[in-house]
């Protein structure tokens, strides 16, 4: 019996710690993407403004996409509906909130934490790069919309490729195997089309666009990375991204126990291991017959 309890106290043990780290990681990770935002967005708008190929990429989108805005009205208010209702940011955060409360009630603690933590920093980091580079949107004759704020990074093309990422990474393993190519697809064909739809309606330049995409991902990734290290610490191994992050979320308990909940469950357990059942050595069986 001591033996046990000094190797469930090591287990604990390990497990605490392997939660510090999770957690200074995942603070870590997101400190080090808004840094890395700043002149990651500064460099993009030196280039825009000095390298020609790039401007001339981003006013002929702009012209061209706009045109066609102006001269096909039905195709224009299908865009104002996606990018206003569909995949609109708010529409976007309320599903992500949406799976992040069902993670906590589910006791996916870490999970829900990288969740969590992934979309507001997201979020945070673009509005902080928008106000440092106070970049003016595209100025069109006639515009089919109007947004409000700055230009550089894409909101809507930034808040689509973390919330689809996240949704995708937490609920892959609820989907049979030969229909996640169908959600990466979604997935994939949503955030392209956001950022399409910004541009044709004359709200956004290309590269808005692109800055929004891999800001998005640089975010994801480092969320991501402080996860994965997670579960090589807690000893459950890494997992690919087609696997999505947690696979065990399909099992009744998708997470380590916590040590107080552990140490309750251990004590039905005697020195050999076996668990005592509630009628153990009353003769009866479990619905009371002897």
């Amino acid at each position: 019996m001591p033996v046990r309890a000094a190797a469930r106290r090591l287990r604990e043990s390990r497990r605490r710690a392997a939660d510090r780290r999770f957690g200074a990681r995942l603070l870590g990770a997101a400190a080090v993407a808004g840094l890395a935002a700043v002149p990651f967005a500064l460099l993009l708008v030196l280039v825009e403004g000095r390298w020609q190929p790039l401007r001339s990429v981003d006013s002929g989108a702009a012209r061209s996409l706009h045109q066609t805005a102006v001269d096909h009205p039905g195709w224009t208010a299908t865009l104002r509906f996606l990018s206003g209702w569909v995949w609109d940011p708010v529409t976007l955060r309320v599903a992500v909130a949406a799976v992040t409360l069902w993670l906590l009630y589910r006791r996916a603690w870490r999970l829900a934490a990288w969740s969590a933590v992934t979309a507001v920093a997201g979020g945070l980091i673009g509005l902080f790069t928008k106000v440092v580079v106070e970049r003016a949107r595209p100025s069109l004759e006639d515009p089919v919309a109007r947004a409000p704020g700055f230009s550089f990074p894409s909101g809507h093309a930034m808040t689509a490729t973390t919330s689809f990422a996240i949704l995708l990474l937490v609920l892959l393993p609820l989907v049979p195997r030969g229909r996640r190519p169908i959600c990466w697809s979604v997935a994939v064909v949503s955030v392209l089309g956001v950022g399409f739809t910004r541009i044709a309606l004359g709200v956004h330049w290309f590269s808005d666009v692109l800055g929004g995409w891999l800001l998005g991902l640089a975010v994801v990734a480092l969320t991501t990375w402080a996860f994965e290290a997670w579960r090589a610490d807690s000893g459950r191994g890494r997992t690919g991204v087609w696997e999505g992050l947690e696979p065990e979320l399909t099992e009744p308990r998708p997470e380590p126990q916590s040590p107080g909940t552990a140490e309750a469950a251990d004590l039905g357990a005697d020195a050999g291991g076996v668990r005592h059942h509630p009628t153990a050595g009353t003769g009866k069986n479990s619905d009371g017959r002897v």
